[in-house]
């Protein structure tokens, strides 16, 4: 569990925080194997047995005061008393993980329920569209059988197709059975036959393990459905919206309803794996791509704005049915055309899953990002519970999860793997603040209950042959982390302990946040003002232009030359507006790209964000030497360093660029063996997806997607492209706004 601070110093009074202009908040990665220093948890047993504060309900900790029969919350203060199991347990510290560390994962009880070996099988479905091309499903099969390389032995696969018909797939005969219930084109129509009526859902459901080649077989059957058939089923259209064939709403409503009441039976979390191909355009679920075109440039409406919010509540509801019977869902699509994620979005989310978008089959990381997402280790059914000492407590939090409906900062997430992060800003109790004498310092602790699937341990040992299949075991267990902070007493203070990298998360998700209730625009607005106001606090804390009296004292600081800590940020505010995250409508940012980056960027960590926003641009004198670690994202800053190759780590993107300087005797490609190469590697391998690699010479290949990248000279706003004074121009602007801000 890693957890990191905006401020490793927390503001000591809302004054202070108020002048200090900087974002208060944390940002968690609940199922990280590690703290963000490296540090793994203390593991032990008993979890259920650990004592809670009778005031605020916090766990004992590490940093509790103890006495024989009595322990000193650490978060509240209040005296609780010891039963004498505990006292008893507690006379002997060194076996106990609680008092030799503040971050300790305990295993819980088992529920009781029985039958865990059942309810412990890993189920996964494949629902692919079939409203396809032939490249479409030639990349869907080969992840595919990817992925069932990644699922480990005990695992149940099933296999459904959608278009104007669902097809349901039983691999457990001779050759695979398909059988198609037709989806009717109504706008709230259902299956006339539930799916458990047409194939048992155990016919449907294949061991992975005695049915791999028959799956695979199954997958080669594949084809897409022809032009004709759609539209012979389609028929007429519905108001004028010409119906297609790809019925995923209605399809994904009936694979939900048909695993289901195996919830909690069979299986503790099914995972859909759905393959689009475009928009759902027929039957219940239907998506009006209409409103992407030319309608709101002739009704001078803002296009950001108006494509951002769903279309329809369709999807979020199915997630909610979806989370109810334990399905989590993940959405692959792949298309360059509108396919209005607004509105799908909420069915991956809010179920616990993610959304990926690719926009071409030719250079498309599916298959490796499909194999990666199996391969790493994911909890579930996870509960994240924040406290916070009574000075202070929790405002908005932000992330894939949501809200429990009965109890304040606690949040559901029902899948969670080691790279999903969220974020929590925090605000003052009342005026008072971290009183002056008072020996509390600020504490927060973390409580994160989740279960995960124990694979078999070996069945077959040494001179003993069984023959059972293997059994998984669900472990319920409860991670805790309490951590305490410093107190900033003045804004130098509080400045110097800034954490750019979570300033920048905590920024982004607000600024998410205001695009999509009010449009890009006022999310470019409201970083721009925080910029302003920032460097105007910061101008007046260090008295170097005082509010009231510009132009009195000396020149305006933009470049905060007196705190390390806070340089980066104009820099990184310029890059966040630069981005597609940010950049407007009209200049060419898919509406689709800009929700995909929104579920991306709301769920990285830190440190990957800040790749992200503001890419890692490297120089090498040859592909075994590296020459300059760090460059800044201009055309100048690549003819003064002189070398021949620049390394470029965009986070989704990783590109090797020759210049056309370099001398022709170096290899191209970098060859496999070299320094180069094993930085690649080792990226491609920490990353949650899985980057694109680019390899670019100049002179003989088009540089554009590198050059895109330098972005320092480009204006913030987009109009007058590479004039050169990018960077510049805008610090000249945010240096006028703030004198006017402060007279």
């Amino acid at each position: 569990m890693a957890v990191r601070a905006s401020v490793s110093r927390f503001p000591s009074e809302a004054e202070v925080q108020e002048k200090g202009g900087l974002p208060w908040g944390i940002s968690v990665t609940p199922f990280a194997a590690a703290d963000e220093t490296g540090t793994r948890p203390v593991y032990g047993t008993d979890g259920d047995l650990l004592p809670r504060c009778e005031n605020c309900w916090a766990y004992f900790n590490a940093l509790c005061e103890m006495e024989q029969w009595a322990w000193n919350c650490a978060l509240c203060g209040t005296l609780n008393g010891l039963s004498a199991q505990m006292a008893a347990r507690y006379s002997l510290p060194q076996s106990c993980p609680e008092l030799s560390s503040s971050f300790v994962d305990l295993e819980l009880q088992d529920d009781g329920s029985g039958n865990e070996e059942i309810r412990a099988r890993p189920v996964y479905v494949a629902a692919v569209d079939l409203s396809a091309s032939e490249e479409f499903l030639e990349l869907v099969k080969s992840a595919l059988l990817a992925a069932l390389e990644a699922l480990g032995p005990g695992s149940l696969f099933g296999l459904i197709t959608f278009s104007h018909k669902i097809g349901l797939y039983d691999v457990q005969g001779p050759v695979p059975v398909v059988k198609h219930i037709f989806i009717p084109s109504d706008l709230d129509g259902r299956v006339p036959i539930e799916l458990e009526d047409a194939m048992p859902l155990l016919s449907f459901l294949a061991p992975v393990e005695n049915y791999k080649d028959c799956i695979a077989a199954a997958l080669e059957t594949l084809r897409p459905t022809t032009s004709w058939e759609r539209t012979t089923a389609a028929g007429q259209g519905i108001d004028g919206v010409l119906l297609g064939g790809r019925g995923f709403g209605v399809a994904m409503d009936a694979l939900i309803s048909y695993l289901g009441p195996e919830y909690g039976n069979t299986f503790a979390l099914a995972r859909v794996f759905s393959f689009l191909s475009g928009p759902p355009d027929y039957g219940a679920g239907l998506l009006d791509t209409r409103r992407y075109g030319e309608q709101y440039a002739s009704k001078g409406e803002d296009a950001d704005r108006a494509l951002l919010p769903e279309q329809t509540p369709f999807y979020k509801d199915l997630a909610a049915v979806a989370v109810q019977a334990g399905v989590c869902i993940d959405i692959f699509a792949v298309t360059n055309e509108y396919t209005d994620l607004a509105s799908l979005k909420f069915l991956s989310i809010e179920s616990g899953g993610s959304l990926f978008l690719y926009s071409s089959t030719d250079d498309s990381t599916l298959p490796q990002d499909l194999y990666r997402m199996l391969s790493r280790p994911y909890a579930f059914a996870c509960v994240l519970r924040l406290r916070t000492s009574p000075e202070f407590r929790p405002g908005r939090s932000h992330g894939h999860f949501f809200p429990d409906p009965q109890y304040e900062n606690v949040q559901h997430i029902i899948c969670c793997d080691t790279y999903a992060t969220y974020a929590y800003d925090f605000e003052f109790e009342n005026n008072n603040g971290f009183s002056r004498n008072s020996d509390a310092p600020p504490v927060l602790q973390f409580a994160f209950q989740y279960t995960i699937i124990v694979p078999p341990e070996e069945i077959v040992k040494k001179g003993s042959i069984s023959l059972d299949r293997p059994k998984y075991s669900l472990k319920r267990r409860l991670r805790i982390r309490t951590l305490q902070y410093g107190v900033a007493r003045n804004i130098n203070e509080l400045y110097d302990s800034a954490d750019t990298e979570v300033i920048l998360s905590n920024l982004v998700h607000k600024v998410i946040s205001a695009s999509l209730e009010q449009g890009v625009k006022e999310g470019r607005l409201l970083l721009h003002d925080w910029l302003v106001i920032l460097t105007a606090q910061y101008n007046d804390a260090y008295k170097i232009v005082e509010f009231g009296k510009p132009g009195t004292t000396g020149p305006l600081d933009v470049a905060f030359s007196h705190c390390p800590q806070l340089q980066p940020l104009p820099r990184l505010i310029f890059a966040l507006l630069r981005s597609p995250l940010l950049r407007l409508h009209e200049e060419g940012v898919h509406p689709d790209y800009r929700i995909y980056l929104q579920c991306l960027f709301s769920a990285l960590e830190p440190s990957s964000l800040l790749r992200a926003v503001y890419p890692v641009l490297s120089s090498y004198s040859t592909p075994d030497k590296q020459a300059y670690p760090r460059h800044s994202l201009s055309r100048a800053a690549l003819i003064t360093s002189g070398s021949p190759i620049f390394f470029l780590d965009a986070f989704t993107t990783l590109i090797v660029y020759y210049s056309s300087t370099a001398d022709p005797a170096l290899p191209f490609p970098p060859p496999q063996n070299c320094l180069l190469r094993a930085i690649i590697n080792k990226l491609k391998q920490e990353r949650s997806i899985t980057p694109k690699l680019l390899l670019i010479r100049s002179g003989h290949d088009n540089a554009e997607p590198f050059e895109q990248y330098l972005i320092e000279e480009q204006d913030v706003d987009g109009i007058g492209l590479s004039n050169g004074m990018g960077f510049v121009s805008f610090l000249e602007q945010i240096s006028r706004d703030v004198l006017e801000y402060m007279k």
